[in-house]
């Protein structure tokens, strides 16, 4: 990195360079609202100086709750051109949380937006905290968007924070316990961006998707970043029933998922064709690419030249399958702890599916005695927000963070492979570590499975649970039971005999954001699932496939 820019200054100069280029597509009620640069400059030194004009003061906290919205990154910008700090909230938190981040960060005013449930979240601010609406009919709020920039002047002079100053407090997800606020400095999350514009050589002629989060740095520091950066085009998801469309419309040419959104997709298509047809389709020379150009123009990856997934492993079945589809999806790794990407096989190589790849530039990573994965790098967290303990034993001496995550190097390919978390292990009745991920990555390579937990702490043998896919639950409860079956059978014959599965039951609801059994990046809370299927796993079933619901 030659030269310190913060994304506002990035944002001023793309103003300058090409005001009338359009920056953000914000979908309303099915038709594009469509924001310049210039616009987009505007607006943000409007909102910085209406938050100055509230009586607020730099080094203030401002929360943000809401969906993605253009709105939601210019707020964003706002806040840093005045001297402000972001603390975004998860727009499916429930009170408690909201109520938690707004207290322990000391927020003096917060923007709101879209949200499933509006009357949870306002209910959880404050009545003595300013609230600021989008402009999407939102009640309660003292101050709208649209009137604060129409009646107000944009702040001209903007912040010009040193490297080391705080920029944001992202609260993470967490599958257990309250979330953790993890400090970023402007150096911190310039790198996490300037990191991911390299690895993908992201440029002006480049189109991003926003949906996934913008409360969490994976959406904040390799798609809104780097289309800052970049002078890119993004653009959002007006809803959940609208997302196909909109994808289809902005036929986005980087486009970053998760594996249960990957996985989604993969079940979208098999349930349209079945999966041994489409798999004799895809085997045929001149049929397979006529088949596969048509899935990716429905998918809405027409001009797509990129693709990522990241936040939690994803099945090599599963990348091999978009692969023969032309969709090379090149697994990445990172956290919030470490401004967003750290590793990545990007640009891809079909060798190392199954891995995370090889460090960003700038990042050092070692696997531990105890083979937990270790990392130094500019893009490091400052602190646990008012938790200096924690934030003490996080660090080793030589100030590499302890990440969690278990892992190991593959000298054959050169590349890190993820092999679980630390926390994650269970020990079972027969005093053996299990290690669930890797069970898990083999299984949700069935087209069948949607979704899979591997649990049995105190068991004789792990047992699965399971979601089935659309297709899954499209076909007869016999065939089902014989595919997994011939699963359970493979699997088991690769597995240490304390692994191998004693059985695997079909469960009855998805699991969710809404029912509480995913956090908002869509990993599972495993402590939340032992709780909910504890009697379940532990009962004696007749087969080797069981069925919750019978």
């Amino acid at each position: 990195m030659t030269e310190f820019k913060t994304a506002h200054q990035a944002l001023v100069e793309w103003a300058e360079k090409t005001p009338d280029r359009v920056f953000l597509h914000q979908p309303v009620q099915g038709e594009l609202r469509n924001i310049t640069w210039r616009e987009a400059e505007n607006s943000s030194r409007c909102i910085a100086n209406a938050l100055l004009s509230l009586g607020l003061e730099k080094g203030d906290k401002v929360a943000i709750l809401a969906k993605n919205s253009a709105e939601w990154i210019l707020a964003d910008i706002a806040i840093a051109m005045a001297g402000m700090i972001s603390v975004p909230i998860y727009p499916t938190a429930n009170a408690n949380t909201i109520t938690y981040i707004l207290g322990q960060s000391e927020a003096r005013a917060i923007f709101v937006g879209k949200l499933d449930e509006p009357l949870v979240g306002l209910g959880a601010i404050p009545a003595s905290l300013p609230r600021i609406a989008f402009p999407y009919e939102i009640d309660d709020c003292q101050h709208q968007w649209k009137t604060l920039i129409d009646n107000g002047e944009p702040l001209q002079q903007l912040h010009e924070p040193q490297p080391e100053d705080v920029m944001t407090i992202l609260y993470t997800s967490g599958s257990t316990g309250r979330p953790k606020g993890v400090v970023i400095s402007y150096r911190a999350y310039v790198y996490g961006c300037i990191a991911a514009c390299n690895i993908v050589d992201v440029n002006s002629g480049d189109h991003f998707f926003s949906y996934l989060p913008l409360a969490h740095i994976t959406e904040r520091t390799i798609t809104a970043g780097p289309a800052i950066y970049r002078g890119a085009e993004c653009s959002f998801v007006e809803s959940l029933k609208t997302f196909q469309i909109d994808l289809r419309r902005a036929r986005p040419t980087v486009f970053i998922s998760v594996p249960r959104l990957w996985v989604k997709f993969q079940s979208g298509v098999h349930a349209r064709i079945a999966p041994e047809k489409l798999k004799i389709l895809l085997s045929i020379p001149i049929i397979k690419n006529i088949v596969a150009r048509k899935i990716r123009n429905e998918l809405g990856f027409s001009n797509c030249r990129s693709f990522g997934s990241g936040t939690a492993p994803i099945s090599p079945l599963t990348l091999k399958w978009y692969a023969k589809l032309g969709i090379n999806i090149g697994e990445g790794w990172g956290m919030s702890e470490t401004s967003g990407l750290s590793c990545g096989n990007t640009p891809f190589q079909a060798r190392r599916i199954g891995t995370i790849g090889v460090p960003v530039d700038g990042t050092e990573i070692k696997i531990s005695d105890a083979g937990e994965i270790l990392i130094r790098s500019p893009g490091l967290f400052t602190e646990y927000y008012k938790q200096p303990k924690l934030t003490s034993e996080s660090f080793t001496e030589d100030g590499f963070f302890r990440t969690g995550d278990k892992g190991e190097w593959d000298s054959a390919i050169k590349a890190f492979r993820i092999t679980g978390r630390v926390k994650d292990l269970f020990k079972s009745a027969k005093g053996k570590y299990v290690t669930p991920v890797p069970i898990e990555s083999s299984l949700s390579g069935n087209p069948l499975i949607e979704q899979v937990c591997v649990m049995g702490a105190g068991l004789p043998a792990p047992v699965a649970t399971v979601v089935l896919s659309e297709a899954g639950q499209n076909l007869p409860r016999e065939t089902v039971e014989k595919n997994l079956k011939a699963t359970l059978i493979d699997i088991n014959g690769h597995l240490e005999s304390h692994e191998r599965l004693s059985k695997m039951i079909i469960v009855a609801d998805e699991w969710t954001t809404e029912n509480g059994l995913l956090t908002p990046t869509l990993k599972v809370k495993r402590d939340v699932l032992e709780d909910k299927y504890r009697e379940l796993i532990g009962q004696d079933h007749s087969s080797q496939v069981a069925w919750e619901n019978s």
